[in-house]
């Protein structure tokens, strides 16, 4: 027990010192990694063709499509995610997105 202990610990300062962070992301850090670029820190796009999450068109649509959206992309610009997060992070992302409504 003793030795499994000291391993669990070993592992944890390798990934400390590494960087690794073993806490999940929020919906509001996957919004910046992922979304911020795009559709702005509030939502509030300001480029062609790309929607603003905090306007009444995307607040309107339902989680499920949201999800949809988020897992498949949507042509031409964003991409698909289904894959790349899991079910749980997508649906931290629909949450934090419902955050933005003006």
């Amino acid at each position: 027990m003793k030795k499994l202990l000291c391993s669990a610990f070993a592992l944890a300062l390798v990934l400390g010192a590494a960087g690794v962070s073993l806490a999940a992301d929020t919906g509001a850090d996957l919004y910046k990694s992922k979304c911020a670029m795009c559709h702005g820190p509030e939502g509030t796009s300001k480029m062609p063709n790309v929607p603003a999450l905090s306007a009444a068109e995307a607040q309107g649509k339902s989680d499920a499509d949201l999800k949809t959206i988020i897992e498949k992309g949507k042509a031409p610009k964003m991409p698909a995610y289904a894959g790349k997060l899991t079910d749980a992070q997508i649906n931290d992302l629909v949450k934090f997105i419902r955050t933005l409504k003006k």
